[in-house]
């Protein structure tokens, strides 16, 4: 998927997200802090790929993770998101200034990208080391750019026509409790981690 497909779909995922209540953070959500923090991080998983829009621009960071791992090798799975979530919450301090839709809003960017990758025909590593790749091959690129972008612009129609809080799937659905479950998994593993 091609950095502009990355951004429209991120559009997407946030307005969805939000619509959804997939959490009752992402619930209450300011919409100036979820969209732009979902553009954040929605190229971030092609840092491993040196000619992507942002492995150009940090190419010092971009060549040595490309070497050591490929392309949608690490970055597209979901060991990276749990490392970036620990990193983050064990060099935030308890008191930090980053509203929860900010943080929430970061990592839906980033899980954007990684879905927007399985719509291809060479899926993402969702559990590396595992070499087994998630698919669903929606867009191939014999077709070209032309259904990427109207695939994409289709989602953020839906994403937007989408009912606001409908039961059983916002806050207090399953989504949420799956949110919770990872933050409590996160957080139990840095409170022994730093215990030690």
């Amino acid at each position: 998927m091609t950095g502009e497909g990355h951004i429209i779909f991120a559009i997407a995922s946030a307005i969805f997200a939000k619509r959804a209540e997939l959490t009752p953070v992402l619930a209450q959500a300011d919409w100036w802090h979820l969209v732009p923090s979902a553009l954040l991080t929605c190229l971030l998983p092609d840092i491993d790929h040196p000619k992507s829009l942002l492995g150009q621009r940090l190419r010092w960071l971009s060549q040595p993770i490309a070497r050591a791992f490929g392309h949608r090798g690490f970055t597209h799975s979901l060991l990276a998101v749990a490392a970036g979530l620990w990193l983050f919450q064990i060099n935030l301090p308890k008191s930090s200034p980053i509203p929860p839709d900010v943080l929430q809003g970061l990592t839906l960017g980033y899980l954007s990208h990684i879905v927007a990758d399985m719509l291809t025909p060479a899926g993402v590593p969702l559990l590396w080391p595992c070499r087994w790749r998630f698919r669903l091959p929606i867009l191939r690129s014999q077709k070209g750019n032309q259904l990427e972008r109207v695939l994409c612009l289709g989602l953020v129609g839906y994403a937007l026509w989408f009912p606001v809080g409908m039961p059983s799937f916002g806050a207090n659905g399953w989504p949420s409790q799956l949110f919770d479950t990872l933050q409590n998994g996160v957080g139990r593993l840095i409170s022994s981690h730093t215990a030690q």
